[in-house]
């Protein structure tokens, strides 16, 4: 693991230290999972919008499934 600086206002720093103490953790531990899952996060919605780009892209048409085009009207 490397050693990273990172500064946070004292409002944030408080929350992070309480929120720590209840999850017993240390704050290190606290925010790399933090981070984790943030980055984690980013990557579902960036795969999200690669899927709604792709589906805009190539949208069905209304003959691709005509047996729900009585559904449809």
């Amino acid at each position: 693991m490397e050693t990273i600086q990172v500064v946070l206002d004292a409002k944030l720093l408080r929350a992070a230290d309480r929120a720590a103490r209840r999850a017993k953790r240390n704050r290190s531990a606290l925010i790399r999972d933090a981070l984790r899952e943030h980055l984690r996060r980013l990557e579902i919605q960036a795969l999200e919008e690669r899927d709604r780009e792709g589906y805009r892209k190539a949208a069905p048409g209304r003959d691709e499934f005509p047996m729900i085009d009585g559904l449809v009207r």
